[in-house]
């Protein structure tokens, strides 16, 4: 499996989010939970909006239009108004930087 760098680890605030791309522009949110560092779609599945300016809290991203949270882990809408889930990726941190897999997570 390959992966590309983002980004730093600490250009990721804490309980925060940062956009990025993916190599074939795909606008992604990689996000910072507790010790964990995720990567997501960068627009909400419900209005398309990116979800980097929402808030960030119990391994959630909430949409800041209409707050639709979706599970950092999954992709699953964990409240409406959205009901379809966004593509989540495989993430790893070496060397104080963060990489992403291209290819969405089954």
């Amino acid at each position: 499996m390959s992966f590309i760098k983002v980004c730093p680890l600490d250009e990721i605030p804490a309980d925060g989010a940062i956009a990025a791309r993916l190599d074939d522009d795909t606008p992604i949110a990689v996000v910072r939970s507790g010790d964990g560092v995720y990567a997501l779609d960068d627009l909400c599945s419900h209005a398309e909006v990116a979800l980097t300016e929402g808030e960030v809290y119990d391994g959630t991203i909430e949409c800041w239009l209409h707050g639709s949270c979706f599970d950092l882990r999954t992709g699953k809408p964990t409240n409406p108004p959205a009901t379809r889930p966004v593509a989540t990726y495989r993430v790893k941190v070496e060397d104080g930087d963060v990489y992403v897999s291209p290819a969405p997570a089954d």
